[in-house]
């Protein structure tokens, strides 16, 4: 599956465009991660159990908008995007979504 964040796949032509796709995931912090991490913002730097969280997330959201478009008959996804909310104390949500097509 190509993904681009253009509105093209350069050297390629769409040929089929099959939709709007998404992949989302709704990841909480865990408690010993969250002591961790308070304590780290007493010294300060890089909170490195958020950031392992968050990449995580981020490659679940794509895995499953990735999904989508191969069940739509895609080969790309152009137009990709991530965003990320607070959707209750310590849950954020991850989606991923985009634009699927057939390009040759």
């Amino acid at each position: 599956m190509i993904i681009v964040t253009t509105d093209f796949v350069p050297g390629k032509e769409i040929k089929e465009l099959k939709g709007f796709v998404r992949g989302s995931t709704v990841q909480s912090k865990h408690i010993g991660k969250d002591i961790m991490a308070g304590l780290k913002t007493i010294v300060g730097g890089e909170l490195k159990e958020y950031t392992e969280m968050m990449e995580e997330a981020r490659q679940k959201a794509i895995g499953r908008m990735v999904e989508d478009a191969k069940h739509k008959g895609a080969n790309a996804i152009i137009c990709m995007r991530l965003e990320t909310s607070a959707v209750m104390q310590n849950a954020s949500e991850i989606i991923a979504y985009g634009t699927a097509v057939v390009v040759e």
